[in-house]
């Protein structure tokens, strides 16, 4: 009959319509007719039970189940025939390659061969009994085959089963490797954070060590009687460098008024400073915490005396003396590293280095003389004592400068 020539039933449709049913998915009953409308409003995105994949429709969860999911268990095609495995549709290209399927495979195709052989034989034998002879021996080298390849299967299955065994052996030892990888990492790790922190000790050692070195060194240049020669070199570079507003001061090394006196340092603005920018040189006292100032007197009172050292034989000075203000916080007790700087702004015209022979720099090098006058020096004898050999010792120098004080005063107390 051609398939066009086929009905429907309507009321053989029409009773099923009216049958009662149970959900797949739940404990719902009721007719065939309002099912799907339960699916859709309960079951709207139905999930694998196999592999939790979504679907959008029962009909697509359906053909999943029955085609296409992976984890579902499935009999062996062979089930009929003695392999009746049951086993997941991903692993049955696997189960194919076990000996039990192919032994089953084996069996299946010699009773076929056989009970095929054993047909024609019978029907053959009246007519061609000729050809018995011939078939029989065909079957006996079939058989012969098929035990050979039995013999062979034997064989695979257990190089399969050796190697299976040689790969669990060499991922124990895989396992012990990164076990012993990962024990020699955390151990390198460990052993470069001890040379990390080594390193910033050692890193922090020769810091200390520098900042030793430059308070010996602070300590071997700086005076400590309240007098101080600064020794300024690459003079001419360093004026450009003010010009520029690369450096535009420097700092001279620290100096004492005694052994356990007070701290100072001079800062000089050769382009100088603020207003008296590029028209004069700035030369001005800084008071500095000291390691004596607890017992120390402040605020600071005591005069100081700048000198820029002439270095012909000429011996043109240029001297000035600054008198602190002790009002100001520049000389009360250093609360910072460094007081604020106060002196002198207009220490002398920035023309002294434009002179043909400049006699205040000489071989790229110029010399700043600065005094604390705990004395009370006299205006008229600033030069000499400013004049006098520095070669001498500060106790010389200082005697020569109370006896020039002492013809001072008697010369003076004669005129009276």
């Amino acid at each position: 009959m051609h398939r066009k020539q086929l009905r429907l039933d309507r009321g053989c449709r029409n009773d099923m319509q009216t049958m009662k049913i149970t959900c797949l998915f739940c404990n719902w009953t009721d007719l065939l007719k309002t099912y799907q409308n339960h699916l859709d409003e309960t079951h709207p995105n139905p999930i694998c039970d196999y592999c939790n994949e979504q679907h959008t429709s029962v009909n697509d969860l359906n053909r999943h189940i029955f085609y296409n999911c992976t984890k579902v268990l499935i009999f062996c095609p062979l089930k009929s025939v003695g392999c009746d495995e049951k086993i997941p549709r991903e692993n049955l290209r696997k189960h194919y390659l076990t000996e039990q399927h192919q032994i089953t495979l084996i069996k299946f195709l010699l009773n076929k061969n056989l009970k095929s052989s054993i047909f024609m034989n019978n029907n053959l034998a009246f007519e061609y009994p000729s050809t018995i002879q011939n078939t029989t021996d065909q079957i006996g080298d079939l058989n012969e085959t098929i035990q050979n390849l039995l013999i062979a299967t034997g064989i695979l299955n257990g190089d399969g089963q050796r190697i299976k065994n040689e790969c669990m052996n060499d991922e124990t030892k895989l396992d012990a490797i990164k076990e012993n990888f990962g024990n020699m990492k955390k151990s390198v790790e460990e052993q470069n954070s001890l040379i990390d922190r080594i390193k910033t000790t050692f890193e922090n050692f020769q810091k200390d060590n520098l900042a030793m070195q430059s308070k010996i060194n602070n300590n071997n240049l700086s005076s400590h009687d309240g007098t101080h020669l600064w020794k300024i070199t690459n003079i001419n570079e360093k004026i450009e460098d003010a010009k520029s507003g690369k450096q535009i001061y420097i700092d001279s090394e620290p100096f004492y008024s005694s052994p356990a006196g007070y701290k100072m340092c001079l800062r000089l603005y050769l382009d100088g400073d603020g207003s008296t920018r590029r028209t004069h040189v700035s030369l001005f006292f800084i008071l500095m915490r000291g390691e004596y100032d607890a017992i120390l007197k402040f605020p600071f009172c005591f005069n100081v005396i700048f000198c820029l050292m002439d270095q012909t034989d000429k011996k043109q000075h240029i001297i000035d003396v600054f008198r602190p203000d002790v009002i100001s916080n520049s000389f009360q007790r250093p609360q910072t590293n460094t007081n604020t700087p106060s002196g002198i702004p207009k220490f002398a015209p920035t023309t002294i280095f434009q002179q043909e022979n400049n006699p205040y720099i000489r071989d790229n090098t110029m010399f700043i003389r600065v005094i604390v006058d705990f004395g009370h020096i006299p205006k008229p004898l600033l030069s000499y004592a400013l004049d006098i050999n520095p070669g001498f010792t500060t106790q010389i120098q200082q005697k020569m400068i109370e006896k020039e004080i002492e013809k001072h005063q008697q010369s003076q107390m004669s005129k009276s």
